[in-house]
């Protein structure tokens, strides 16, 4: 099988990923809650990861939360923000992960920056949107559908100036891109373990810029004479059982990631963009979304071809994609695709040029 879904979750872990996992079920118990070995073990591994992530993204490692997936690490973040009727500002891009929260909380939402590729407009469009009475700033770090860079950067330093507190959703750059919570300066960083960090799916990170509010209440093997929740993070988010063998393959992918290099991946990844660009560009009927600064991710629209049809025709031919609105309808509108959808192609560190020569291939076929 091609395998290029990697926006959604990459398949192929590097084997140590699998082996941690493994070991950690045979090994350890739950962390915090007793002082035998197999306890004391998992909190070693546990807190080993912490540090590791706090490594790669420039955190303490007592800022390092662990959740389910990013969805949840998102949710943990907004609604420590935001509550009903809050105005916030989030960009023409942001996944349902942001946006349901948001709708649910009734929350007065303007999206800023609407066009693709485009972070000079984005900019411009969030110093007009960020205004007084602005409770909370969301953004992605890049679209999922569309590979685009937003300039975090730049939009870090505008709350920083005008106070208002930023949630990243680094999903789709994690492990890809410079991601600082000491940089930035956010005040929450979420991401998935089971994308660009290549551990195992039911895992995620929250980085902590400030003390989060409890999503659920439960146990967390610390102040347990308390009926509230610790205050301070990570225990603040991480009420119940860890997923220890989770994280230990969580640890195992961040490792990976710390050896291979962000920089060193997103060439990679970058370079089979260009080849796929490349040849998809021969091709009649096809419209690529592309752009400067563009990660390992391209959506594509075939003419007179329905997206999902044609995702089901590529898989008959061995080539795993995503095709229809990626969760994402808010970008879709942005770039004017809501109606159609896209097919989408992303890459990760474990495809080659040979994956790309079978994906031109069976798009071709579609012709």
């Amino acid at each position: 099988m091609t395998y290029l879904d990697n926006g959604a979750t990459t398949l192929r872990k590097p084997p140590q990923v699998v082996q941690a996992v493994a070991q950690a079920m045979g090994r350890y118990a739950s962390p915090g809650r007793g002082g035998y070995p197999a306890a004391m073990g998992a909190a070693e591994a546990v807190y080993r990861c912490r540090e590791l992530a706090g490594r790669l993204f420039e955190a303490e490692p007592e800022q390092v939360a662990f959740t389910l997936n990013a969805t949840h690490a998102l949710n943990i973040a907004i609604k420590s923000l935001v509550g009903p009727g809050d105005a916030v500002v989030v960009s023409g891009f942001e996944h349902n992960a942001v946006m349901r929260p948001l709708h649910a909380l009734g929350a007065q939402v303007t999206a800023a920056g609407r066009r693709l590729f485009d972070p000079a407009d984005t900019l411009r469009d969030f110093e007009r949107a960020v205004i007084p009475g602005t409770k909370a700033v969301v953004c992605t770090h890049v679209s999922n559908v569309f590979g685009y860079r937003l300039p975090i950067e730049e939009i870090a330093a505008l709350c920083a100036r005008r106070g208002v507190p930023l949630i990243v959703d680094a999903a789709q750059s994690a492990g890809a891109l410079p991601v600082s919570l000491r940089n930035l300066g956010a005040a929450f960083i979420a991401m998935p373990g089971h994308k660009g960090l290549y551990g195992p799916q039911g895992t995620g990170i929250l980085l902590c810029g400030r003390a989060p509010k409890p999503l659920i209440e439960g146990g967390t093997g610390s102040q347990s004479r308390l009926f509230s929740m610790p205050e301070d993070p990570p225990d603040a988010a991480e009420a119940g059982t860890h997923n220890v063998p989770g994280i230990c393959g969580l640890a195992a992918g961040i490792a990976y990631v710390l050896r291979r290099t962000p920089a060193a991946i997103l060439r990679r990844e970058q370079a089979l963009l260009r080849q796929l660009t490349e040849r998809l560009s021969r091709l009649d009927g096809l419209r690529l979304y592309c752009g400067p600064g563009q990660t390992g991710v391209l959506s594509v629209t075939a003419a007179g071809a329905d997206c999902e049809t044609a995702a089901a025709q590529l898989a008959r031919r061995g080539v795993a994609v995503r095709a229809g609105l990626h969760c994402a309808p808010l970008a879709h509108e942005s770039a004017g695709t809501l109606e159609s959808g896209t097919i989408r192609l992303s890459f990760s560190d474990f495809n080659s040029s040979e994956d790309v020569r079978r994906a031109a291939w069976a798009l071709a076929a579609l012709q």
